[in-house]
C-alpha cells in the first residue's frame, strides 16, 4: 500500500451527501495510512439562486460568509473542505473560449480555498485525486502541481445531458494531461485509453456488512406471502435504466413466477401496465438495512437493465449485494458485467433472460451459494484501494512510499 502521503480527494459529491459515495469510501480508506483532505464542490450562483431555501445551500453560505468552520476535522487522518469561494455558473455558455477562460477563474478561485486549507494542515507534494471533478478540476494539475494528479471515471457522465454540452471536449482533454486514469469497469477504461495509455479497470468495493444471510433472522409480511418461486429485483425503478418491455415480458410469459420489485417508482413505472399484472409485486421503497431480509426470500436475483449509454459502462453495485446473499444473479450481458460472469447468468435479449432464469432455477446448490458469497466479499473498498494503488505505482514517473 502506498503510505505517508498528503492526498487531495476532490469530487462531484460532496462529503455530506445523504447517499452512498465511491469517493468518500476511497477517501476513508486512503486515510487509513495517509493524511486525506476532502473538497468539497464550490457553491456556483445558479445553485444558490434555484436552492436558496435549501439547508444544505444556507450551511455552505454560512461558511462562504465566514460565520462557520470551513475546515472540518472527520478522523485522525481526515479533514473535509467547504470552500469559502463561489464559482461562476458556466455550463450555458456557448462559446469554447469564453467557457474555457470563465473555468480557468473558477479553478483558480477554488485553488486558492485549497491552497489556505493545505498551509494549515502543512500538506505538501500531495496526490491529486479526481472524482470525475472534470470542470472544477481541469486546470488543477497546473495549479496545484501535484506529485501525481489521477482521474477517476466510475460513470459515462457524456451521456447525461448536462455534461454533454462541455464535457465531449473536456472530459477526454482532462485524462490526456492526468498522469493516471483509472476507471471501475473495463468499458470506462477502454474509453479512457482512447485518450491516455496510463488507464486501468480496478473494480469498485462494496460495504457488503448488511449483507449477510446468518444476519437474516426473518423475512419481512409483505413478501412472506407471495408463491415461490419468487424473481426478485431492488432498487430504484427508473425507465432511462430498466427495461420495462424485459420484465413485462418475464411477467406473461412466465405466469407462474411472482416478480417482486423493492425501490422507488418514477412516473414511467408508476403508471406502468405492470400494476395490472396478477404476479408482479411492487413492495415500494426499502432502507438499506431492509434489504437483505427481501433478498433472502427471492429464489433468483435480477438486474433488467437497458442498454444504454447510462448503463452499459456502469459496475453494477446491487451484483455484489445480491450475490453476497448466495442467491442465483441473472442480468444483461454487458462488458461490465464480465467481471461477473463466472458467478452469474448473463443474457443478451429477453428470451435467453428467461432460459437463463430457468437455468438459474434449476441449477443452485449450497457449494454455488458459498463461492458467490466468496467473490462479492473479495470486492471490499481495503482491497478496491490496493487495486488503485497498484495502477498509481506503475506509472513510471511516480516517487511514492510503498508498503507491500
Amino acid at each position: 500500500m502506498i503510505t505517508g502521503q498528503d492526498i487531495i480527494v476532490t469530487s462531484l459529491q460532496s462529503w455530506d451527501i445523504e447517499i452512498g459515495s465511491n469517493c468518500k469510501n476511497i477517501a476513508i480508506e486512503f486515510a487509513r495510512h495517509n493524511r486525506v483532505l476532502y473538497i468539497n464542490s464550490p457553491l456556483d450562483r445558479s445553485t444558490i439562486w434555484r436552492k436558496r431555501n435549501d439547508p444544505k445551500v444556507k450551511k455552505r453560505m454560512d461558511i462562504v460568509k465566514g460565520n462557520s468552520h470551513d475546515l472540518v476535522q472527520i478522523d485522525d487522518n481526515l479533514w473535509t473542505l467547504y470552500p469559502r469561494t463561489i464559482n461562476e455558473s458556466i455550463n450555458k455558455i456557448p462559446w469554447n473560449r469564453m467557457f474555457d477562460m470563465v473555468n480557468r477563474i473558477n479553478n483558480k478561485r477554488f485553488v486558492r480555498e485549497i491552497q489556505s486549507a493545505m498551509d494549515r494542515l502543512h500538506f505538501n507534494n500531495p496526490i491529486l485525486f479526481n472524482d470525475s471533478n472534470m470542470f472544477r478540476g481541469f486546470y488543477l494539475k497546473e495549479l496545484i502541481q501535484p506529485q501525481v494528479y489521477v482521474y477517476y471515471s466510475r460513470d459515462n457522465l457524456l451521456a447525461v445531458d448536462f455534461w454533454k454540452r462541455h464535457g465531449k471536449r473536456i472530459e477526454p482533454a482532462l485524462m490526456r494531461k492526468a498522469d493516471v486514469v483509472i476507471a471501475n469497469s473495463e468499458y470506462l477504461a477502454g474509453r479512457a485509453r482512447q485518450y491516455n495509455s496510463a488507464s486501468a479497470s480496478v473494480g469498485q468495493g462494496c460495504d457488503l456488512s448488511l449483507y449477510n444471510r446468518a444476519k437474516v433472522t426473518s423475512v419481512p409480511s409483505d413478501v412472506a406471502s407471495i408463491p415461490k418461486p419468487v424473481i426478485g429485483y431492488t432498487g430504484a425503478l427508473v425507465d432511462n435504466r430498466l427495461d420495462l418491455e424485459l420484465i413485462r415480458f418475464l411477467a406473461r410469459q412466465y405466469p407462474t413466477w411472482s416478480i417482486v420489485l423493492i425501490g422507488p417508482e418514477d412516473d414511467k413505472f408508476r403508471k406502468s401496465d405492470l400494476h395490472l399484472l396478477r404476479n408482479v409485486y411492487f413492495l415500494g421503497n426499502k432502507s438499506p438495512e431492509q434489504l437483505p431480509g427481501y433478498i433472502e426470500h427471492f429464489d433468483v436475483a435480477i438486474n433488467p437493465q437497458k442498454l444504454n449509454d447510462l448503463t452499459i459502462g456502469n459496475y453494477p453495485r446491487k451484483i455484489d449485494e445480491y450475490l453476497a446473499m448466495g442467491k442465483p444473479v441473472v442480468a444483461l450481458k454487458t462488458e461490465a458485467m464480465s467481471m461477473f460472469a463466472e458467478h452469474t447468468y448473463l443474457a443478451s435479449d429477453k428470451e435467453a433472460f428467461g432460459k437463463e432464469i430457468e437455468k438459474a432455477l434449476n441449477e443452485n446448490t449450497p457449494e454455488k451459494e458459498t463461492s458467490r458469497e466468496s467473490f462479492a466479499r473479495s470486492h471490499s473498498w481495503e482491497n478496491n484501494v490496493k487495486e488503485i494503488y497498484k495502477v498509481m505505482l506503475n506509472h513510471s514517473s511516480l516517487n511514492l512510499k510503498y508498503n507491500a
